[in-house]
């Protein structure tokens, strides 16, 4: 299947992209740590089939020092021993919103309980608005059919800061 519409060869959606861009900054330079914001990405777009995504997270986490064991685990955190407290509170966050449609009833009074013991007011709402960011950009991925496997590292950083 080939990508259906280069976003970034559209004017306004180039616009738009780089608006988004400096939305994904804010949460970029937060104290939220890299690699919970990482694995947080990364399964909101396993949830979602964003192959580039997927592509793009797990290339920059391990770029960063992420270990293959823990990217390779993050679709089965649950029943994992090599994610903390408070990766297991952001990473349940990252399913919970993002499966709002699935009969889910959005982000459990546990879930939110667990994400407050573990961070304080702007890594929370670091974490909320990467999880809303995420969801966006998977749903432009998805949609455009934009594959993975041609991300390599720094990309991202590159075309916002350049």
């Amino acid at each position: 299947m080939e990508s259906r519409f280069d976003l970034f060869e559209n004017e306004l959606a180039a616009r738009f992209a780089k608006r988004f861009a400096g939305a994904g900054l804010v949460i970029h330079d937060s104290p939220l740590p890299k690699s919970t914001q990482e694995l947080v990405s990364l399964r909101a777009s396993q949830i979602n089939g964003c192959g580039h995504c997927i592509d793009m997270h797990v290339k920059e986490a391990a770029a960063a020092g992420e270990s293959a064991v823990r990217l390779h685990l993050v679709a089965a955190w649950r029943e994992s021993t090599v994610f903390t407290e408070a990766e297991q509170a952001a990473l349940a966050l990252a399913e919970e919103g993002t499966r709002t449609a699935d009969a889910s009833p959005g982000v459990s009074d546990e879930t939110w309980a667990l994400v407050r013991k573990h961070y304080d007011d702007d890594q929370t709402a670091a974490l909320v608005c990467l999880v809303a960011l995420i969801n966006a950009a998977n749903r432009l991925a998805v949609i455009t059919h934009k594959k993975g496997g041609s991300y390599e590292v720094g990309m991202f950083a590159a075309a916002v800061r350049g």
